[in-house]
């Protein structure tokens, strides 16, 4: 089973629990043993798209649109907010390095906005939950060099998406 190490940054972990309540966001908090679980999954699943380590580290940040704008203008020259960014930390073609081998290999950043994901969720007619799992896990396969950079490309990067979601107790319809 692959290892993961996963540094989850929640910027709703500090609101009072009435305010988490008001936004919705308490009911379906996913808590950091349960992400650890299913990047655990999600990279035994993706293990032939993985370069070779002990263990692998990722973070994940929980925000909201605002930071995510400030991130999405910084880093794509976008000035809005978007629902998740990932910031590989690897190139994918570039051979190991043999001492990081001993090392936790770290895969990267996945932000995510908490605000994007309930739209998007109320949309598809699902959980935040659901919605967070999916970005997040459209979010890994950027770490792991997948890109849709033309409709085909982006069927077969959903499609994986929905294996993904499946193997932790997930189902859900690609109306994307």
């Amino acid at each position: 089973m692959v290892q993961v190490e996963l540094d989850v940054q929640d910027c709703f972990f500090e609101l009072s629990p009435e305010a988490a309540q008001a936004s919705g966001y308490v009911d379906s908090q996913i808590i950091s043993a349960t992400w650890e679980d299913w990047f655990r999954r999600w990279l035994d699943i993706l293990d032939s798209h993985l370069p070779p380590a002990p263990s692998y580290e990722i973070c994940l940040r929980l925000t909201d649109d605002t930071e995510i704008q400030v991130i999405n203008a910084q880093y794509r020259q976008q000035n809005k907010p978007t629902d998740v960014l990932a910031f590989a930390a690897l190139e994918v073609d570039l051979p190991q390095n043999p001492e990081m081998v001993a090392e936790p290999l770290y895969l990267g950043d996945i932000v995510v906005s908490i605000n994007t994901a309930q739209r998007q969720a109320n949309q598809q007619d699902h959980s935040l939950s659901t919605e967070l799992a999916w970005l997040t896990a459209h979010g890994l396969l950027h770490l792991l060099g997948w890109d849709h950079p033309d409709e085909a490309s982006l069927m077969v990067m959903l499609k994986q998406q929905v294996i993904l979601l499946e193997s932790v107790g997930i189902n859900i319809n690609l109306n994307y």
